[in-house]
């Protein structure tokens, strides 16, 4: 099995993985962070690379996957004077959810 449950080209399967790798810079497993990247993309339908979504840098999908600064809001992650401590962690997929695809670290 894959690690990305996201239909694309391996050009766009290595972009996934970048948003991933970027994740994990938060202290996440990496199992946890291609289940946020998979939850977060279930359903989309991909172009292939470079998909729209490349747009934006991995760094910006990881802090839009893992943080939650209410709907539509990003947290300023580009300004190194932001108050992080305000900033809320999105809860990780459920522990039976299919966007689980590597296993999960005890």
């Amino acid at each position: 099995m894959r690690e990305f449950r996201l239909e694309a080209d391996e050009q766009m399967q290595e972009f996934f993985s970048e948003v991933a790798d970027e994740i994990q810079k938060f202290g996440v497993s990496r199992a946890e962070a291609v289940a946020r990247v998979n939850r977060a993309w279930e359903g989309v339908e991909f172009e292939p690379y470079p998909d729209l979504v490349c747009h934006e840098e991995p760094e910006y999908w990881a802090h839009r996957f893992y943080y939650d600064n209410g709907p539509g809001r990003m947290v300023p992650y580009w300004d190194p004077d932001a108050d992080r401590s305000t900033w809320t962690v999105k809860p990780a997929p459920p522990a039976d959810d299919p966007a689980w695809t590597l296993p999960r670290e005890a």
